[in-house]
């Protein structure tokens, strides 16, 4: 039996082809990270400027089961709805004592008083005019003669999405706050000038490595000025963990780097004339370009940042028997146009050193 070579060959470069179409497809499906999957490719009727959303579920609380069936939105339709409504939707459901009340009989009926209870708030005076106004507005309804309080069947799931999406926005607020400190820079470094300082950077990444040698840990820094106007402080503590929080989707070292709304998780350094203390949070959201490289539990992870905003999950990038914390930053050139002097750097480091004679901290400059 004779074998047609070019027949097999191109049956073999089908079957490749479909192969990666099957594997671009999983890929897609699959993908458990928090980025949609873009294509250029248009659908088979030819349009690119439609769309729709679908969505359905299932929600069983304490004492009732609700199931939906599928429904679907256009797109279109969405993004050509009323601002000024949509803004006074999310306006008013965006009062945090209304959503907590929501939330609290998401999970079931509950009385007045429970809801006092579970909301610590003191009095039904205090959840009287939240709760006539959700009645009011069929986000809740009472059974007859003061009973228990619950959401409507049919608002059950816009209740539960609107929450679904709040989640997946959630790291928004960060980032917004990113943008709020470099609008109103001077609140952490001083009074409005033609450039400001950027040691303090610096000196704030230090007072951590400071922090942690106070702690017992760090014995060592090196500050290392590279061409350009990038600066790196690297200690050998024990590393910022990088595991998830229980309470938590983003890992720990992810909201040391963001979170602005608590300077405790790092030490905050207050420049002369701030108002506010610079943690590394602040730091990361002053930064044109910020680099995290972590050593610890035998690992090397790195995150990296652009104006704060992660660029890179949390990614282990090799192995290691050493422990510590390197930050690598290029200040925002809005704000920061004075370049890294040696001798300053050196000055504070000797500063540093008197204070602390058992932690010892190098200068590196790298021409």
């Amino acid at each position: 039996m004779t074998r047609d070579v070019l027949l097999e060959l191109d049956e073999l470069k089908q079957q490749m082809n479909d192969l990666q179409k099957l594997v671009r497809q999983q890929l897609s499906i699959g993908e458990t990270g928090r980025m949609g999957t873009i294509s250029n490719e248009q659908d088979n009727e030819g349009t690119s400027s439609e769309g729709m959303i679908y969505y359905s579920g299932q929600y069983r609380n304490e004492t009732l089961k609700y199931k939906w069936e599928a429904h679907e939105q256009q797109v279109s339709a969405l993004l050509t709805q009323d601002g000024e409504k949509l803004a006074k939707i999310l306006s008013a459901l965006g009062n945090k004592q209304r959503l907590d009340i929501l939330r609290s009989v998401l999970k079931g009926p509950a009385s007045g008083n429970d809801l006092v209870e579970q909301l610590h708030m003191g009095t039904t005076g205090q959840l009287y005019h939240h709760m006539k106004a959700l009645i009011g507005s069929d986000l809740l309804i009472q059974e007859e003669r003061g009973g228990d309080y619950s959401l409507p069947p049919h608002r059950v799931l816009p209740v539960l999405l609107l929450l679904a999406a709040a989640n997946e926005l959630a790291d928004t607020s960060g980032y917004l706050d990113m943008v709020e400190a470099r609008e109103h820079a001077e609140r952490y470094l001083g009074k409005d000038v033609q450039s400001y300082d950027p040691h303090v950077l610096v000196w704030a990444l230090l007072e951590n490595s400071i922090l942690e040698h106070q702690a017992g840990y760090c014995t060592e820094v090196d500050i290392i000025v590279h061409a350009g106007s990038m600066v790196t402080v690297a200690d050998n503590g024990r590393g910022i963990p990088v595991s998830v929080l229980s309470n938590s989707s983003k890992p720990n070292v992810q909201t040391v780097l963001t979170d602005i709304q608590r300077p405790s998780l790092s030490a905050p350094f207050f420049a002369p004339g701030g108002e506010k203390g610079i943690s590394v949070a602040v730091v990361n959201a002053l930064s044109h370009k910020l680099s995290v490289e972590i050593r610890r539990e035998g690992s090397i992870f790195r995150q990296d940042y652009k104006h704060g905003i992660p660029q890179t999950g949390v990614m282990s990038v090799g192995s290691t028997k050493e422990t510590g914390t390197s930050i690598t930053l290029e200040p925002e050139h809005e704000l920061f146009n004075i370049p890294f002097e040696i001798q300053q750097l050196e000055k504070r480091a000797s500063e540093v050193s008197k204070a602390y004679p058992n932690l010892h901290i190098r200068v590196h400059p790298i021409n």
